[in-house]
């Protein structure tokens, strides 16, 4: 479990004021910056509209770049099934 920390709301609110995410999908702006300030490598999620998305790569990157976060791979479960395959 990682802790509460008041910069993981302030970075979230980030991403839901530049529309990386729609603002009734809080939850997803919390995993990712849960994500993104303890910098975890993998951001495991079913989730292909708002986080497993191409289309937001981008956005991410662009955005932790400006907050001087890493970017985690945000990646589905048959994505790193077919990473272990290889």
């Amino acid at each position: 479990m990682l802790p509460f920390d008041r910069n993981v709301v302030d970075i979230a609110q980030v991403y839901l004021s530049n529309f990386l995410m729609p603002k009734q999908l809080k939850g997803d702006a919390i995993h990712l910056a849960y994500a993104s300030y303890y910098k975890i490598d993998f951001l495991l999620t079913w989730n292909c509209n708002h986080l497993a998305n191409a289309n937001k790569r981008q956005h991410v990157r662009i955005l932790n770049n400006k907050l001087n976060l890493p970017v985690p791979d945000i990646i589905t479960p048959l994505e790193l099934f077919t990473e272990q395959q290889l």
